[in-house]
């Protein structure tokens, strides 16, 4: 045998050596069989992580922002906006749950507890055209104060009260839950409410219940926004059918404020898989609202110092044809198109580079992104957010929320990729909607 090729069989011999797994090696367990991916949310498209140059390019004016470049991680954003028939289920799955309380277990008759396959349903839904005997003495009694006294009733029709449709939800402040004073890296504990870190600092003591916060949110959209908005028009077509009739089913939902959107958010997450819809998906991340770089992200398309989402500096395309749903020309609603003065269907223009609908005009959206004009300079450059929960007897100054895209009644500037603009997050308006994302996990994925 040649030297060399006893040379070759000894390298090949200790890199098989080296391969082995040593006796003290601990495997990891597997109990998945085939390789792990991530399911496609219905509805919603993926948007791969990626840099971009955040805000106005050096040819736009913007007072509020200043050019930056960020990075954000991947993440699935809803094609559309909230439509009208979604939000209603929200809006018809507090009713339901109020109603099971109020029935209790002495009218099981009144319950659906099966899906149109019969498969059980987590939540048995109430049959309210059908089953329940708005005759019977008792089951009025037990449901009775779901409905509007009747003091306050038009005509005597007995009507759903909106206003009691509240929906209880908690939350974890992982700011809050992040400080110092809540982690366990402490090791003297004081009798007085208070312990000392290593730095030898005293500092309170606190506990689970500063960070996890319970929110109680009344879910029904303020209807009269179309009123309260426009004060000298007549509105009321829209203020008693907008949300309710099946014509508007697939427009955006519009008067829900800034807490009625995480609320949605929540229970979106929370709704149970059903064995018929994606059979032992991986629980992934929480649907939530997007971030401003998120949503700024998802606007451009992929598509670097871009004016509007379409990627062009205009408004219209080679036809002359206006591409969103916004206000073109004074006091012309109807020039964009001749069907609407106000919102339209969600996806009748076409989608942008990464398949988004109405990423400009129909209607804005909230962001969870808290609004100061400093934003851009205080943000961090990977994965920039800026949140504030603002209480209740806070400054107004500090319960605004950014709002991005644009809207039906606003001109073209506003509904540019990089225009920011804010809104309360205790008000609800007409021209306000929302949609949802939802983190993606870091590995590759296999998507179909």
């Amino acid at each position: 045998m040649k030297k060399a090729d006893i040379y070759i069989f000894l390298v090949l011999g200790l890199l098989f050596n080296s391969c082995q797994k040593p006796d003290n090696y601990l495997p990891g367990r597997n109990d998945n069989k085939g390789q792990w991916f991530e399911p496609s949310p219905y509805g919603m498209v993926y948007i791969q992580r990626g840099s971009f140059n955040m805000g106005p390019s050096e040819d736009e004016i913007n007072i509020h922002s200043q050019n930056k470049t960020v990075s954000v991680e991947a993440f699935w954003m809803d094609d559309t906006e909230i439509t009208n028939n979604e939000y209603r289920q929200f809006v018809y799955w507090v009713r339901d749950s109020i109603a099971r309380k109020l029935l209790g277990e002495a009218f099981p008759d009144y319950l659906i507890t099966v899906d149109n396959n019969d498969v059980p349903l987590d939540n048995p839904i109430i049959n309210w055209r059908e089953k329940i005997d708005w005759k019977d003495t008792e089951t009025r009694m037990a449901i009775d104060e779901l409905f509007i006294p009747e003091h306050e009733q038009l005509a005597f029709i007995k009507e759903i009260d909106t206003r009691k449709l509240i929906y209880d939800y908690y939350w974890v402040d992982y700011k809050q839950a992040a400080k110092r004073n809540n982690s366990y890296n402490f090791e003297t504990q004081k009798y007085d409410g208070s312990v000392q870190n290593r730095e030898g600092e005293i500092v309170p003591i606190e506990n689970r219940a500063s960070f996890l916060m319970r929110e109680s949110v009344p879910v029904y959209p303020d209807t009269l926004s179309w009123i309260r908005d426009f004060a000298y028009t007549y509105n009321e077509p829209l203020t008693l059918k907008y949300f309710s009739h099946a014509a508007f089913d697939d427009y955006p939902v519009i008067g829900v404020t800034w807490k009625q959107a995480n609320a949605f958010c929540n229970w979106r997450t929370n709704l149970k898989v059903t064995s018929n819809s994606r059979l032992k998906e991986t629980p992934a991340h929480d649907f939530r609202l997007p971030t401003e770089s998120e949503w700024e992200m998802a606007a451009r398309g992929g598509l670097q110092n871009s004016v509007y989402p379409w990627g062009s500096y205009y408004a219209r395309n080679d036809m002359g044809c206006f591409v969103a749903n916004f206000k073109p020309l004074r006091g012309n609603y109807v020039a964009d198109s001749p069907s609407t003065t106000t919102t339209m269907k969600a996806g009748e223009f076409d989608p942008n580079p990464f398949g988004l609908y109405d990423m400009a005009g129909n209607v804005a959206e909230w962001t969870s992104t808290a609004f100061f004009e400093a934003g851009y300079e205080t943000v961090d450059d990977i994965n920039p957010e800026l949140q504030y929960d603002a209480k209740t007897d806070d400054p107004p100054v500090m319960k605004r929320k950014v709002v991005r895209g644009g809207s039906w009644k606003d001109m073209a500037y506003f509904i540019r990729t990089s225009t920011r603009t804010f809104e309360y997050q205790d008000t609800a308006k007409s021209y306000i909607g929302f949609r949802c994302v939802r983190s993606s996990f870091r590995n590759d994925l296999r998507r179909r």
